[in-house]
């Protein structure tokens, strides 16, 4: 070897050493500890989230795992990650419940100071709300949300007239007045400002600041407008509205209210309560946890993982001039949110008593995993998941996401026209099994183009999740799963809904909606639903087979438009009723132009089926099929129009439907016409380490 060789090898080996990632490396984290500390040992932890990042990243490469300890670590604002603080695939960086515990990071702050008045109530000043930088819309007791106080105590109130237009105008005429009855409004309320009207109409809850009420009209006027006309849906009744934080209706144990001008917040107690004997906690953080890449120059925050660590309370309001109008509370922020974030995963996790959404996965993220985390009571949604649309270059769309073996229930306590999963411009994401439970609005919706144009969602699956008490009565027009737009390859299987139920109309469990296309729909369970347990609005080439479809308790499949093309190929399927209609909406056919082949001497073939149906079963045991009808027809005229022509009116020998056990004796009809059975086994969340 020569000399410069030589010299040149004895150069390089340190510079060779300084690249290699350092060794594992383990730090500690503490309520108790002190972010001065190195916090390489348990008995010099550090104290922060924030610092423990810092740390973190100034070991440059290393496999870096912060052991957290409970207790709880107040929260006033988000920890930041940059593409810097990123781990990699040969070392990433984890932070980890210590074996046992629980940390608990709260964004919430502990009201305390409370002084009895002498009608039975509390009160306490809160300074930062006296000087406005602090306003808050929930409070928590010993954990359990405690209502605003409102108006009326039960039920709702009705909107009386329609100054802007009701039904004479399009439902989506921006709305920012209303006439209400007698005695429901009073203008000579304390603190006028701070009162909010939430209006319930269609999909929507419309939240509206009072600018002025008129009491010889009985007209209120909002300082903004809803996106909505006033009525109860699509019917000339006025719609439900409650009045929140109205000092004068401060009469039901439990309620608070809250006076953004003297900083005075009131509660009139439950029986037996007492100021020193429990927990009260407002939210007081906008969000926990932030992880900002760039993905337009490709610096990503990567492979960094959080596992079994609770999330609790975030803080977060309408701005002015916002109502909530869009869709799915799409508006609302998350706890924590991932933009240009790839192979960031949380397992195990909590998010309790949340004022947003849990996630939002926004521009460029792919590879992320949220898996095995229970979402509690959350303002608004679970997951939101979206990027760039097909407007924007492809490094800013989001997909290849797994969401799995979560639990999601009680959403939407103040947005609920929250969703508990939402896809919008997104693909390739798994959504498996995940256990969604008692929200107001839709469990999982995918899809976020209105109509046939262009749309990156696709190849999303969505499959062995159970999901049930969606809607509760509440809003109109949802779906226990919901689709939007034109979606290929996306699989929508084995899942488990029931009991979706809806104000006025809706309530339906399988839903495609506006333009969804080319999308599988197989083995899935759907029964209990207000409306039909499958039901399509407008769409193309959806293909529906090997589901059970039961127990609607107005209708089983209905049927919005027929345009000219094919809707649904609907095959294979049991459908299963003992109340309401078979079929609701337009079944009928027309003839259209077919583009057949550009080889045919015109290219086109006249077309007369815009759906087909066949090899399925129908049965209600309460009606002979010569009862039944199909739409307007009988059995042999729809039979006769070449509809369901090998299907059969025989009952399917469920185990036990009136139970929910769909599970099919050997004997039963639909076997021989090659239905699968449908193993529900493994719906819901799994076990850990269980595939």
């Amino acid at each position: 070897m020569s000399k410069s060789v030589v010299v040149f090898a004895l150069l390089l080996t340190p510079m060779l050493a300084a690249a290699q990632p350092a060794g594992p490396v383990m730090l500690y984290l503490s309520p108790q500890g002190n972010d001065q500390w190195d916090g390489r040992s348990e008995d010099r932890p550090l104290r922060t989230l924030d610092r423990a990042r810092a740390v973190v990243r100034s070991l440059k490469g290393a496999t870096a795992t912060v052991l957290i300890r409970g207790g709880v670590y107040p929260v006033s604002g988000p920890v930041v990650f940059r593409p810097e603080d990123s781990g990699s695939a040969e070392a990433p960086v984890t932070y980890r419940a210590y074996p046992g515990e629980r940390p608990v990071f709260d964004g919430g702050r502990p009201i305390t100071g409370w002084q009895r008045t002498g009608d039975g109530r509390w009160q306490v000043l809160l300074p930062d709300v006296r000087e406005g930088t602090w306003r808050f819309r929930q409070l928590f007791i010993n954990g359990e949300a405690r209502p605003r106080a409102r108006t009326p105590n039960e039920g709702f109130y009705r909107v009386a007239g329609f100054p802007d237009g009701g039904r004479d105008v399009h439902y989506h005429t921006d709305s920012g007045r209303f006439e209400y009855a007698p005695g429901d409004l009073n203008p000579e309320w304390k603190n006028m400002a701070d009162v909010e009207v939430i209006v319930y109409h269609f999909w929507t809850d419309s939240h509206l600041p009072i600018a002025s009420i008129d009491p010889a009209s009985r007209i209120v006027t909002f300082r903004h407008k809803a996106g909505k006309v006033f009525t109860d849906d699509f019917t000339d009744a006025g719609a439900r509205y409650v009045v929140e934080n109205v000092y004068e209706a401060l009469d039901r144990p439990g309620e608070w209210y809250l006076d953004a001008g003297t900083g005075v917040l009131t509660y009139l107690p439950l029986p037996g309560e007492d100021p020193e004997g429990v927990r009260v906690t407002a939210p007081y953080a906008p969000d926990f946890l932030r992880f900002e890449g760039d993905p337009a120059v490709l610096r990503f925050v990567e492979h960094l993982r959080f596992e079994g660590l609770t999330f609790a309370h975030t803080n977060w309001d309408l701005p002015p001039g916002d109502s909530n109008d869009r869709q799915g509370s799409a508006g609302v922020p998350a706890a924590v949110t991932l933009t240009g974030a790839r192979h960031v995963a949380f397992d195990r996790c909590a998010f309790h008593r949340l004022g947003t959404f849990a996630f939002d996965i926004k521009q460029g993220s792919s590879h992320n995993r949220i898996t095995g985390n229970e979402i509690a009571y959350p303002a608004a949604g679970g997951i939101r998941i979206g990027g760039g649309s097909d407007e924007d270059p492809p490094v800013l769309r989001t997909g290849n996401n797994l969401v799995a073996d979560n639990t999601i229930h009680h959403y939407g306590e103040v947005f609920p026209s929250a969703v508990g999963i939402l896809l919008t411009h997104t693909f390739g994401n798994t959504i498996e099994h995940n256990h969604i439970h008692h929200g107001y609005y839709t469990g999982i919706s995918v899809g976020w183009e209105w109509g046939y144009q262009r749309s990156v969602s696709r190849d999303n699956v969505i499959a062995f999740n159970h999901i049930h008490d969606i809607g509760q009565g509440l809003l109109s027009d949802m779906g226990g799963i919901y689709t939007l737009g034109v979606s290929p390859g996306t699989v929508i299987r084995n899942n488990l809904i029931h009991d979706i139920d809806a104000n006025h109309y809706g309530g339906w469990g399988m839903y495609n909606d506006e333009g969804s296309s080319h999308i599988l729909i197989e083995n899935n369970i759907v029964y209990h639903t207000k409306f039909a347990p499958y039901n399509i609005h407008f769409a193309r080439e959806i293909v529906v087979r090997n589901n059970i479809f039961a127990l609607g308790r107005i209708d089983q499949l209905s049927r919005s438009r027929i345009e000219p093309h094919p809707s649904l190929y609907f095959e294979n399927n049991i459908v299963y009723w003992t109340g309401g209609d078979l079929l609701r909406g337009r079944w009928a056919d027309r003839e259209y132009p077919f583009h057949f082949h550009p080889k045919d001497s015109t290219g086109l073939r006249p077309r007369t089926s815009t759906f087909e149906v066949d090899y399925n079963v129908y049965y209600n045991p309460l009606l002979p099929v010569d009862s039944v009808r199909f739409g307007e027809e009988t059995w042999g005229q729809w039979q006769a129009r070449g509809k369901d022509r090998h299907s059969v009116y025989a009952d399917p020998l469920f185990m036990n439907p009136a139970e929910g056990d769909f599970r099919l004796r050997p004997e039963s009809p639909a076997l021989r016409l090659g239905f699968e059975p449908i193993d529900m086994r493994t719906v819901g969340p799994r076990r850990p380490g269980v595939d």
